[in-house]
């Protein structure tokens, strides 16, 4: 390539100057295009709660002040290396300053002084997350336990420990999971009588640890905007083998829908007495009144001990299910070759047993499972 003054430059020159134009062209496109995104993705979600909002409003200032620091720093950076760039001629080191009073003064207090402006914001957000009312709208107990979470309703004047008015234990919409009312202020109690799990709500912007032996409990204030809304929770804190199907769903309603629900699932709880323990009638593995063939299966560890079972065609029969996963709910359901159920089996929470009776089956290969771990609870039926 000619250095000539006034020289054209060359053809190479030219294409990786048009190339480079393109890539720019392209990336401010991208930008522009997907800014908002790239913004957003710096910002955690929306918050659902009152609470969440609190914790929201923390994270914008944390992060406008550590981007303003961040800025200024690179700029000072920058500008150092321009400004004091080596140039032609420069043989000799610049003037070196020994200690500056001002400066020292300066980069000593106003760290300082940012720290102790977040300490104060961040008690200020401690507390409004904290701060529980002595007469929460609605107490629910969530109960964590290898796999599953549990969600019992608990009267007004009732304790942590108190029996529920009723509970959910399915964990996912529409049937279950944890339903709130919006525009009102819900105080949860967290239990697990097996490993440490965590209560994690993205929408809430916060994760509580579920210890067992220890009581957590927390008020939430789901802002009314999000009625008629599901939301998806997790357990956030590795808790064995089955971690990754501890999933529920948040089904957020507005007051007057919540009390519908409400009221029918009470209804619901006094029409269905709760299953028989285990050595009482109902739950002694022994024939039921009718006869027919008896099928044993136990469920530990979710886990059932048998993967295959064997019951006469057209002919009704028992399934006898021990549940033995202390505070955990499991059932025993049946589908056909197509998925459809052709047994829904009421579940219940260990330790316990029952008896499943199941009407009579035309010949054929079946799938029995439990319908709240059915990823890792199942097994073969064949009907003969």
């Amino acid at each position: 390539m000619s250095s000539r003054p006034g020289a054209r430059p060359s053809s190479g020159t030219i294409f990786v100057g048009l190339v480079a134009l393109v890539v720019a062209v392209l990336v401010a496109l991208w930008v522009v295009v997907n800014g908002q995104a790239i913004i957003q993705s710096f910002w955690p979600p929306t918050p659902a709660t009152r609470q969440g909002q609190a914790i929201h409003d923390l994270y914008t200032i944390v992060f406008i002040i550590a981007a303003a620091i961040f800025f200024v720093v690179e700029g000072l950076i920058l500008w150092t290396v321009i400004r004091y760039r080596r140039r032609p001629g420069d043989d000799e080191l610049p003037p070196q300053t020994h200690g500056h009073n001002l400066a020292e003064i300066v980069w000593t207090i106003v760290p300082t002084l940012i720290v102790i402006f977040l300490f104060f914001i961040s008690w200020q957000t401690l507390n409004t997350v904290e701060a529980s009312t002595p007469s929460p709208d609605l107490k629910v107990r969530v109960h964590a336990g290898q796999f599953q979470w549990t969600f019992d309703y608990l009267a007004a004047d009732a304790g942590a420990t108190d029996d529920p008015v009723f509970s959910i234990s399915t964990p996912q919409a529409p049937d279950g999971g944890l339903y709130l009312p919006a525009g009102k202020t819900a105080h949860l109690f967290l239990t697990s009588n097996d490993v440490i799990h965590a209560f994690y709500v993205p929408q809430f912007l916060f994760k509580r640890d579920v210890v067992p032996g220890h009581i957590n409990e927390f008020d939430l204030s789901v802002d009314a905007g999000w009625a008629n809304q599901v939301i998806h929770g997790q357990c956030a804190e590795l808790c064995g083998i089955g971690h990754d199907i501890m999933l529920f769903d948040v089904s957020i309603k507005s007051p007057a829908e919540f009390q519908t629900w409400y009221d029918q699932k009470v209804a619901e709880a006094k029409a269905s007495p709760p299953p028989p323990p285990s050595g009482e009638p109902g739950g002694s593995g022994a024939p039921p009144p009718g006869g027919g063939t008896v099928l044993k299966v136990v469920a530990k560890n979710v886990a059932f001990d048998v993967k295959e079972l064997t019951a006469p065609a057209n002919a009704p029969f028992t399934i006898h299910f021990d549940n033995q996963d202390q505070g955990t709910p499991h059932d025993v359901d049946i589908l056909d070759a197509s998925g459809k159920k052709v047994e829904d089996n009421k579940d219940f929470q260990g330790v316990a047993a029952k008896d499943y009776q199941d009407k009579p089956l035309p010949a054929g290969t079946y799938k029995f499972e439990c319908s709240i771990h059915p990823t890792i609870m199942f097994g073969t039926l064949t009907v003969q």
